[in-house]
């Protein structure tokens, strides 16, 4: 059997900010409607207790005020790689998946001039010329679709070791006066890829892609505080929770299976589904009707770790942090086992979708 070349993950590492904020941070907040209204028929008390019985969120992670995404993104990368036992220069590439570029404390306005990629070459003080560095802003799901460009450049024979990472700082840009802006956290997880050449397949095996965005590009957006009283004319977070809620449970499952379906797989043969961290009732969903499309009627305990309760939604981090942290035994009775299947999948703003099968 001949050998094919495969994009296999040889080091893992994330960023996790010390700095937390349990749901009492926000006791003190007046909440308004989008529509511009004070929220007044209900306690704080009352709002943060739904919340958390919604997203099952306890508390969320904030980067110090001295951070920006890039400082977070290094800091994730030089963990990557001493897991991987590598040398930086050794990378031919620098992806990283984001939404707002750096944001100074105090100051919403975000920096991508230049790229994240290129502020973090040049923090790692990384001279190796042939390194190439690009960004990739595809909502929530940027670290996954900057894996499958990744992927691409390996399978070309274009590039054959690099670095890919999902990072943001959402406690920056979301808006005080919205109660969804709770369910935003700051983080960055890493990935080190390199080019294998297996008979077997191996590292990533397919993924499937998909966008919506006629009907279901502003269901996150940027846009004006809730407080029409709000001094300045600073943009902020904006999300249409629910429509978004329905977009992805009933979306979602159909591309992961399409993903299954092209590595030759069945939902049987499937170990761990890693999936953005949104919200856990909607992961929940979204696993329950993966499994009815298979008319499976039994779910298998621990196929679904979850960080949300305790990290919150980091956006593009959620995935990489969550893979790093079952790689190294962070996490309570979950492990990867060489020869599993698992799925790394996500879904955000665009609305954009991606799920790839790897086999590690």
């Amino acid at each position: 059997m001949s050998k094919e070349l495969y994009t296999k993950i040889i080091g893992t590492g994330s960023y996790i900010p010390p700095r937390i904020i349990k749901n009492s941070y926000f006791l003190k907040h007046e909440f308004y409607e989008p529509s511009g209204a004070k929220i007044e028929d209900k306690t704080n008390e009352e709002i943060i207790e739904k919340f958390r019985e919604i997203t099952n969120i306890e508390e969320r992670r904030y980067v110090e005020e001295n951070q920006v995404t890039s400082d977070i993104a290094v800091l994730a990368i030089q963990d990557a790689c001493e897991s991987a036992g590598i040398s930086k220069e050794s990378l031919d590439f620098i992806i990283i998946g984001h939404n707002f570029g750096d944001i100074e404390e105090g100051n919403v306005r975000t920096n991508i001039l230049p790229g994240l990629a290129n502020k973090v070459k040049m923090k790692l003080k990384l001279k190796n010329p042939d390194c190439i560095c690009h960004d990739i802003v595809s909502g929530c799901p940027g670290w996954t679709q900057a894996m499958i460009v990744a992927d691409s450049y390996i399978k070309s024979g274009y590039r054959k070791r690099g670095v890919v990472v999902g990072a943001d700082v959402l406690s920056r840009i979301s808006d005080p006066h919205d109660r969804d802006s709770m369910i935003f956290a700051d983080g960055a997880g890493a990935t080190i890829v390199e080019a294998v050449e297996s008979e077997e397949p191996t590292g990533i095996i397919a993924h499937s892609s998909r966008s919506d965005s006629i009907k279901f590009a502003d269901l996150l957006t940027l846009g004006k505080s809730n407080n029409p009283d709000f001094e300045g004319d600073e943009l902020f977070i904006r999300m249409s929770g629910r429509k978004l809620y329905l977009y992805a449970i009933t979306t979602v499952p159909g591309v992961v299976k399409d993903s299954i379906e092209k590595a030759g797989l069945d939902l049987s043969d499937i170990s761990k589904v890693f999936i953005h961290q949104a919200n856990e009732k909607m992961d929940e969903a979204m696993l329950s009707n993966l499994f009815k499309l298979y008319k499976v009627k039994d779910i298998p305990d621990g196929i679904m770790p979850m960080s949300i309760r305790n990290l919150g939604n980091s956006s593009t981090a959620t995935v990489p942090t969550l893979i790093d942290l079952v790689i190294k035994g962070k996490m309570e009775d979950q492990e990867i086992n060489t020869g599993d299947y698992t799925i790394l999948c996500s879904v955000g703003a665009g609305m954009n979708i991606n799920s790839i099968v790897y086999k590690w």
